[in-house]
């Protein structure tokens, strides 16, 4: 499987997948325009209203463009510092929300290991038009299982690597968070961990996000349902000033 990316194949997505709310972004700055130009506004005001404005569409794009296309994100070489010798034969397991794609390249990294992909998409409680449309081109790993997000379908203490890359905080509800993160202990070995890349609701991704920060948690938050799920060492690191790796063990 060709696992190459094409050039801005992330920002592209991104834009892609939330054209709607860039139709009625560029909608409402047309709209701002013909108010300043119309009231004949103070030359400074008019300036940072429209700025402003713009910043808020364009920002996201760049700041993705930057952590998906030219971070080196997915080409996973960050995964040496958690998984020391590759070579090993692993059991993996890689969950996603509807959009898988990472689970063709953690292939290509761990050849030996054997991987399982669960998509935990529910079209009745995932309802949000960027998931909808992402499903449409998203690659599907062969065998991938559609699953409850309170049930993973693996043997207790089977499993060395469980992935959550970019995936878990489509989990809106806290409680809903500490089931699913129960389960993917449940499914680790003693010496196995998790792995989960996440953007944060912190100041970086306000400025890049602005009021779209919101989609995201806190680390806060999920160091919480961590602990409560049963987690007892968690360690975050930067990945890039905008995104978090989590690396949970027993």
């Amino acid at each position: 499987m060709d696992i190459k990316r094409r050039p801005f194949q992330g920002v592209l997505n991104i834009l892609d997948f939330n054209i709607h709310f860039y139709y009625y972004g560029i909608a409402a700055l047309l709209f701002l325009l013909a108010i300043v130009y119309y009231i004949n506004l103070p030359t400074i005001i008019s300036i940072l209203l429209v700025s402003g404005f713009a910043y808020g569409l364009l920002m996201p794009l760049i700041v993705s463009a930057y952590v998906y296309d030219f971070s080196d994100y997915y080409s996973l070489k960050w995964l040496n510092q958690y998984i020391a010798d590759k070579t090993l034969n692993y059991q993996l397991v890689n969950i996603n929300a509807g959009f898988d794609e990472t689970s063709f390249i953690i292939k290509n990294q761990l050849t030996n290991s054997d991987l399982q992909v669960y998509d935990f998409y529910d079209e009745e409680h995932h309802t949000e038009p960027a998931i909808v449309r992402a499903r449409k081109v998203s690659l599907v790993y062969p065998n991938t299982t559609q699953i409850d997000s309170s049930a993973i379908p693996q043997e207790d203490q089977s499993v060395d690597f469980v992935f959550l890359l970019s995936s878990a905080h489509e989990i809106r509800d806290f409680s809903e968070k500490v089931a699913f993160l129960k389960e993917c202990l449940r499914i680790c070995k003693p010496t196995g961990k998790i792995i989960m890349v996440e953007h944060l609701r912190d100041l970086p991704n306000f400025l890049a996000f602005t009021v779209g920060f919101n989609h995201f948690f806190s680390k806060h938050v999920w160091k919480d349902a961590f602990t409560e799920a049963g987690f007892t060492a968690i360690d975050e690191q930067k990945f890039t000033p905008f995104m978090s790796i989590f690396e949970c063990k027993k």
